[in-house]
Order: C-alpha cells, then structure tokens, then sequence
C-alpha cells in the first residue's frame, strides 16, 4: 500500500498541524510505502518572502521528522526537488474543469482577503492532485479540511483513467477520528492556524510551556460548567478534543472526569497535557535543526527516491497522452 501526504512550509506549525496531520503521518508510515512531501510550490500562490521559505522548508522538514516521521522507512521530500509535480499539474489540467475549480471553498475563502489573485491560486488543487496522483497512492492522511481537494483529485484520476486509459490508482482520505479540525482557542469556530488565527488562541509547536498553559488558561469556553462535547458548546468541545489526543482518553471518560467542576480546573489539565506532548517534539526539533548540512543531505536522498518512484507516473502519463516519448 502506498501513502501521500503534503503539508505547506508557510506559517509556525501548530497544534492543529500535529494533531490533524503530523501523528497521522508517523502512525501511517507503519502501514506500506509512505511519502510525506513539503510542498512549498503551493506555498508560492500568496505573497512570500523567498528567503523565508527557504529556511521554513528547513524548519518543516525538522519539524517532520522531530513529531515521528523516519527518512529511512518514509520518503521525505521537498516538492520542487521533484520536477514532475509540476509537469504533472499541467497535463491534468487539461481533465479539469473551471467550474470545478471555481466551487473549492478555499479559493472562495482566500481569494476575499486579498486585492492580487494569483492564477496559481486558483489552480493549487490541480497541483495537490498531481502530488497525490504521482506515486499511484492508495490513501492520504489528511485534515478535514482538505477534504474538498481531494474529492477533486479523485474525480480528476477518474476522468483521466476514463479518457486516456488506466493510469491512476484513485485514492482514499484518511482523516482522523478526533481533532479531524483542531479550532482556535479565543474563537473556536474558527479553525487554528497561524495564518489567519488570533495570536492568543493558536498554539505553535515551538510555544515556550509558560505561553502554552498561559493560552489554555484564556482559552474562550462556554455558558454552564458543565465539561461535555455538544453543538451549543463548541469552546469546550474543542479541549475535550485536544486533551482526548494529548492524553489518549476517550472524550466520555473526560466528561465523566471533569463532569460539572467547572472549566478551571479542565483548561489547567488541558495546558498540562499539551505541554508534555510538545516537550520531546521541541527538543528533538533544535537537535534537527542545529545540523543544517545533515538536513539538506536527507532532503537529497528523499528527492532522489521520490524522483524515481514518480517516474514511472509521469511517463505513463505523457504515453497515454499522446505525446511522443523516447528511450533515455
């Protein structure tokens, strides 16, 4: 079995990012081939400074593997190492639709913050497509909220192997069962993200213990005392979530545990169990990230095994086509 995930270089990685992607990927690079890709042409559809991508792919990359990920077992890439992605994006956009394109609610979402529109933004998820699609993979463990996307990748493998003939492998999300969308701690029907969530209530990984128990501690609840999961109640819903991972307890026995006490109390013990889930995660990043020759040397090994295990792919793709290929 073959597995694909891909996660952008912009932005602090955060609570949400561990929680809805990170332990995903460690715990599914047991189950068969895995490819975890940094993928920072994506990153180029907003505004960006190009030397802060540069050393936020370095800090990603060490971010991957301090949360679990093994180069050795997993082929832990940068997506522009690899040419085909981009070569890829342009042939499936010829079994894309506008319309198609035009429904991703994420496009809808960023393209209102923003007076410049760029077509790549526009585009991004024929791109995603072709990272998935590349190495015929069989599932991709994934936030629910690239959901959409991959609903679209599906359809366009589909479309292809329907005109062109048999090329792709039609993938599967794998989304997690708790903390699928990890919600900001001040507005929590919002998602997290550093982006384009309030300071206070994102938790970055590389928080110091104090600032995290400081953000638990502020985080917005709701009306009552009572701690349990409910529609009405979506600030505590959210902990219950974040503590149910941080400390591998089922939601009902956490409601049972804190039960009417108060959400004092409850925010402390979240703090807590965050704290002591990132404290490994952060030592092993600075460990990673002190050797920066040691990462751009793992980075070129992942690339090279990427390069080959997409090649096949790319030149099935360009067959099917039409196009005229030769022996290299």
């Amino acid at each position: 079995m073959r597995i694909f995930s891909g996660i952008q270089p912009t932005g602090d990685k955060h609570l949400g990012n561990l929680i809805g992607g990170f332990r995903q990927y460690a715990a599914t690079q047991e189950q068969g081939e895995a490819f975890f890709c940094i993928v920072d042409l994506h990153s180029i559809t907003t505004d960006y400074d190009p030397a802060d991508l540069r050393e936020r792919t370095l800090d990603l990359y060490a971010m991957l593997l301090a949360t679990g990920l093994d180069p050795t077992r997993s082929t832990v890439f940068a997506q522009s190492h690899v040419t085909a992605h981009a070569e890829a994006s342009w042939l499936l956009s010829a079994v894309t639709s506008y319309g198609q394109l035009g429904r991703m609610t994420q496009f809808k979402d960023k393209s209102m913050e923003r007076e410049f529109i760029s077509s790549g933004l526009f585009t991004y998820p024929v791109l995603m497509a072709g990272d998935i699609l590349l190495y015929q993979t069989d599932i991709v463990p994934i936030g629910d909220d690239q959901r959409q996307h991959l609903e679209l990748a599906r359809d366009i493998a589909e479309r292809f192997n329907s005109r062109f003939g048999w090329t792709f492998v039609v993938p599967k999300g794998v989304y997690p069962e708790v903390g699928a969308r990890i919600m900001d701690l001040q507005e929590p029907t919002n998602k997290m993200s550093t982006t384009g969530g309030s300071p206070q209530g994102t938790v970055k990984l590389l928080d110091e213990p104090d600032v995290i128990r400081k953000k638990f501690r502020s985080a917005v609840t709701d009306s009552g005392r009572e701690v349990c999961r409910a529609d009405d109640k979506p600030g505590v819903t959210n902990l219950i979530d974040i503590l149910s991972v941080a400390t591998g307890k089922a939601s009902d026995a956490i409601e049972a545990e804190y039960g009417d006490s108060g959400y004092g109390p409850f925010k402390t013990d979240v703090g807590e169990a965050v704290v002591a889930l990132v404290e490994p995660i952060q030592a092993r990043y600075r460990e990673l990230r002190g050797d920066p020759a040691e990462l751009l040397r793992l980075l070129a090994v992942g690339a090279e095994k990427a390069r080959a295990a997409s090649e096949p792919t790319i030149e099935a793709m360009y067959s099917n086509m039409g196009f005229v290929r030769f022996s290299r």
